[in-house]
């Protein structure tokens, strides 16, 4: 068995290529592609598992989640905001970018749980779904206050009508009408091929980390320190909530995944349009230069690993 999942070696490749300044690009239109049919395909296997359980049991894992997507920028803005002295609407950008979630990174989790075949609870997706919004909103907050100024209902629309929470939630929703026997003429296209459509968005993934690395150099060890550690501290708290919720090993390292990842789709399209003064390549340079390869390359593996230590620890 290879050290590395070869999902992982095509962002490795990606990310070599890019720094070499190698000839390499996927045309946007098939990047778009490849991000549609990941979206669609984790909402629909999300969707099918949830079309068996039943509402109310899930509902307070529910709620416990959408907390912990409050409580994640609450404890970064302070953070960055001091320790790191950035500007009030850099930090809260790059707070509610660290609340929010990477389906790249949950896409990549669910193949080196699949890969080393440790199961987890298939209504993940639905978790992934509820972390998108709860810290786009506090970002907004923090940045400006409540005010009358605020484009709400555009800031809405953007957010819920935003591809990945269309795609996401429409593949649940489909999913969840069709059951298993309904899902299974189109199973070859959508789960199949799962796999292989990831590694070739993380070879992109990997060229636009590479990109990250100037950002880097001319804001400072701070931003590449924060894009460690935050990580880090969110996969703890996510995994001790997923250990309260009684989820399995592999639900452990999913929401500690979950809670370490940080947004590079939907966030920056709303703070884009509702703090147009934050600085996009702050977040940016630390959620895809720093974090992603960091939970690509180091986190998943170490999150399953403190995921079976506290499961042993809890009996």
């Amino acid at each position: 068995m290879p050290a590395l999942d070869p999902v992982v070696m095509f962002f490795l490749l990606g990310l070599a290529a890019g720094l070499l300044r190698a000839e390499l690009r996927l045309p946007p239109a098939i990047y778009e592609f490849l991000s549609i049919l990941l979206l669609l395909a984790i909402g629909l296997k999300g969707g099918v598992e949830l079309a068996k359980q039943p509402f109310g049991a899930l509902l307070p894992q529910m709620l416990a989640v959408v907390l912990m997507g409050v409580l994640l920028p609450l404890a970064a803005y302070p953070v960055l905001r001091f320790a790191g002295r950035f500007k009030r609407a850099d930090a809260a950008s790059i707070a509610a970018h660290y609340g929010s979630v990477s389906v790249g990174t949950y896409a990549v989790a669910v193949a080196y749980l699949a890969y080393r075949q440790v199961s987890f609870e298939e209504y993940m997706p639905v978790f992934l779904v509820l972390l998108e919004m709860p810290a786009i909103v506090l970002g907004i907050l923090l940045a400006r206050g409540v005010s009358k100024d605020t484009p709400w209902g555009t800031m809405a629309h953007e957010v819920l009508l935003g591809k990945s929470m269309v795609l996401l939630f429409g593949g649940l929703i489909i999913g969840w009408a069709a059951g298993p026997e309904g899902i299974r003429p189109i199973e070859g296209l959508f789960f199949d091929l799962f796999k292989g459509v990831l590694a070739l968005f993380l070879l992109e993934m990997g060229l636009i980390a590479a990109g990250q690395v100037g950002i880097l150099r001319r804001h400072g060890l701070f931003l590449l320190a924060f894009g460690l550690l935050m990580p880090l501290v969110s996969a703890v708290a996510g995994a001790a909530l997923a250990w309260m919720l009684g989820l399995s090993v592999g639900g452990t390292v999913l929401l500690a995944t979950l809670a370490a990842s940080a947004s590079y789709i939907a966030v920056p399209a709303a703070m884009r349009l509702s703090v147009p003064e934050a600085n996009p390549t702050l977040s940016l340079a630390a959620s895809l230069g720093v974090t992603f390869p960091f939970n690509i390359l180091v986190g998943i593996p170490l999150y399953h690993r403190f995921a079976e230590h506290i499961h042993r620890l809890g009996g």
